[in-house]
C-alpha cells in the first residue's frame, strides 16, 4: 500500500509547534510558534513563524533550550496578545480548510495556546479538531518499543531528518513528517478516517496516562497523579 492511495488524511498536513518559557502549561508562555502545511511527500508548502516577547522573563533553562534570551523576545518578538490572536487565526484557517492538525505532544502545545487565549481574552481554537499526535499514535501501535519517545528520538526510529530540534519550525515540520512516516509503516492507520482516528487518540492518551499512573505508583509515588485529556488538558 502506498501513502498517495491510503493514508489521505496524511496527504496534506497543517503543522504545529511552540517553544515556551517553561513546561507548566499554566503558566508558560509562548516565545516562538511555528504553523505550516507540508505535502505528501513532506515537502514545505506553507510556513509561518512568530517570535514572541512573551512580557516576563525567559528561565535560562528554557533559553539554552530553544535559544531565545529574554532580551532578545524584548528587542525582536512580537507583542504577546497580537501574536496569540494570529496564530489562533492560522490554525482556524488550517481547519477550516479541512487539515488536519499535527502536533507532537499535542496536549502540551494545544494547551499552552489555550491558556494564552484565556490570559488575553481571545476565542479560543475551535474544537479543535482534527488533531494528529505521533507521540499519541506511536505509543499505540509500538507499546513495547524500548528507548525514550521524544520527538528527536521518534523522528529517528522513523528516519524523519530532525538537524535542528527545538526550533519550532524544524520540530512541526519533523512531527508532520513522522506522522506520514507512521502512516507509511501502518497501513492500517492510513485507512482510517481522520476524525475516527482523532477519537481513537482521545481513547488511547486517556489509556496511556492511566498505565503512567498506575506505573509510577507502584514505584514509590503512591499519590503521582496524571492528566489523560486530550487534545486540550
Amino acid at each position: 500500500m502506498d501513502l498517495a492511495s491510503n493514508a489521505h488524511w496524511a496527504n496534506t498536513l497543517a503543522v504545529f509547534d511552540l517553544e515556551t518559557t517553561g513546561i507548566d502549561v499554566d503558566t508558560c508562555r509562548i516565545v516562538t510558534a511555528h504553523v505550516g502545511v507540508i505535502g505528501m511527500s513532506g515537502e514545505v508548502l506553507e510556513r509561518r513563524e512568530w517570535l514572541v516577547d512573551p512580557g516576563v522573563e525567559i528561565p535560562t533553562a528554557a533559553s539554552l533550550i530553544h535559544g531565545v534570551s529574554t532580551e532578545r523576545a524584548r528587542l525582536e518578538g512580537q507583542v504577546a496578545a497580537a501574536a496569540v490572536a494570529e496564530i489562533i487565526e492560522a490554525l482556524t484557517d488550517a481547519a477550516k480548510r479541512s487539515l488536519p492538525i499535527v502536533a507532537y505532544n499535542a496536549a502540551y502545545d494545544l494547551t499552552v495556546l489555550a491558556r494564552e487565549a484565556e490570559r488575553y481574552g481571545h476565542a479560543s481554537l475551535p474544537g479543535p479538531a482534527p488533531v494528529i499526535d505521533p507521540l499519541v499514535i506511536d505509543k499505540a501501535v509500538d507499546r513495547y518499543r524500548r528507548g525514550k519517545r521524544t520527538l528527536t528520538a521518534t523522528a529517528a526510529h522513523y528516519g524523519v531528518a530532525l538537524p535542528n530540534a527545538h526550533d519550532a519550525g524544524a520540530d512541526a515540520v519533523a512531527a508532520g513528517r513522522v506522522a506520514q512516516a507512521i502512516a507509511r509503516a501502518h497501513p492500517e492507520l492510513a485507512a482510517i478516517a481522520v476524525a475516527e482516528l482523532h477519537a481513537r487518540q482521545v481513547d488511547w492518551c486517556r489509556e496511556q496516562a492511566e498505565s503512567y499512573q498506575a506505573w509510577r505508583r507502584a514505584n514509590g509515588e503512591p499519590e503521582f497523579t496524571t492528566s489523560g485529556a486530550w487534545p486540550v488538558r
